[in-house]
C-alpha cells in the first residue's frame, strides 16, 4: 500500500499529486456549492457540497475520486431549480 502511515493500525495517507489535485478541485467546488446553498438557503446544495468536501478523505484512488466527484458535480447541475 502506498502512503504514509502516521499511526499503527490506521489507513495510510496518499500523497500522490493527481488525487491531491483532485481532491483539492472537488472541494473548491464542494465549499462554492455549500456557501451558495446556505446563502440562499436551498438543501440541495448544501447536501451536496458537504458531500464533494467530505468524500476525498475517504476515497484515495485516482479513478473512483475522479467518477464520484464528477456524479456529484453533475448532481449539482441536474438538481437545480
Amino acid at each position: 500500500m502506498r502512503g504514509i502511515r502516521i499511526v499503527p493500525g490506521m489507513p495510510a495517507f496518499d500523497l500522490d499529486p493527481t488525487t491531491m489535485a483532485l481532491s483539492f478541485l472537488f472541494g473548491g467546488i464542494g465549499f462554492v456549492a455549500f456557501r451558495y446553498g446556505r446563502k440562499m438557503q436551498r438543501i440541495p446544495p448544501v447536501v451536496l457540497g458537504m458531500a464533494l468536501m467530505m468524500y476525498p478523505l475517504f476515497v484515495s484512488r485516482v479513478v473512483w475520486l475522479a467518477a464520484i466527484g464528477v456524479c456529484l458535480t453533475s448532481g449539482l447541475w441536474l438538481w437545480r431549480e
